[in-house]
């Protein structure tokens, strides 16, 4: 369950009754669009259903009866979320959007790089800078991901930006290689990998351009900047870092 003070009320009036329940805000999203695929347990604030949730009243189990043709709080909570409405205060509405604001960024800052600096990641203060230019404003009821798109378009006029992916070869010294591969080789989609014969391993990854300087920090940290790493544009095409 989820602390009371992260769920939202999700409001169903029928029959005449009013029924609530207390929910996280993104899984009662999901929930409504049929795309939940947790465990309900782990995503509400009470196993139970209310007539006023803020009271803590309870209706009765004939109301519940008639309109759902059970009493069990399991089965009910899914049904008022995806019939009813999702409530929630300013201050949650806020907090929400404030979240919502930090995963975006962070999803763009990930992804996207700048053309005209040689491909080059954006820092995330960067793309804060930017969206505050924008009118873009985070909808806290959507889920992140169906606002990237939106918010590109609305970066374009500001500052020179495009989602786009990298890949990397890397060349680790013996001395490194036993760990460090094993944490390289996570960091993206392994193309390709060969242990040299002087115990030495070289990969080529790929992953979202705008994680470059990660990946070259995590690289630096594993072989204490002994490894080589080179961008591999096309085939015939490779340019050492």
């Amino acid at each position: 369950m989820i602390p009371l003070e992260e769920a939202v009320t999700a409001r169903l009036e029928s029959h005449g009754e009013r029924f609530e329940v207390l929910v996280d805000p993104d899984a009662a999203l999901e929930i409504k669009r049929g795309e939940f695929e947790g465990e309900l347990e782990d995503v509400i604030a009470a196993e139970d259903v209310f007539e006023n949730a803020s009271r803590g009243d309870r209706p009765a189990e004939t109301a519940l009866e008639e309109v759902f043709g059970t009493t069990d709080p399991l089965e009910i909570i899914p049904q008022v979320i995806k019939d009813g409405e999702i409530q929630i205060t300013a201050e949650q509405r806020r907090e929400m959007q404030e979240q919502k604001h930090k995963q975006l960024v962070n999803r763009i800052t990930r992804n996207a790089v700048n053309p005209q600096m040689d491909n080059a990641p954006h820092p995330p203060e960067r793309i804060e800078s930017a969206l505050e230019e924008t009118d873009f404003r985070v909808d806290p009821m959507e889920p992140v991901e169906t606002q990237v798109d939106e918010a590109l378009d609305a970066l374009r006029p500001v500052i020179p930006i495009r989602f786009d992916e990298v890949t990397v070869a890397v060349q680790v010294p013996a001395d490194y290689a036993g760990s460090a591969q094993a944490k390289i080789r996570q960091f993206g989609e392994l193309e390709r990998e060969e242990w040299q014969n002087d115990g030495g391993w070289v990969g080529v990854l790929t992953f979202p351009a705008g994680m470059q300087n990660e990946f070259y920090d995590l690289v630096n940290e594993h072989t204490s900047g002994e490894a080589e790493t080179r961008i591999i544009k096309d085939e015939d095409d490779i340019s050492m870092r």
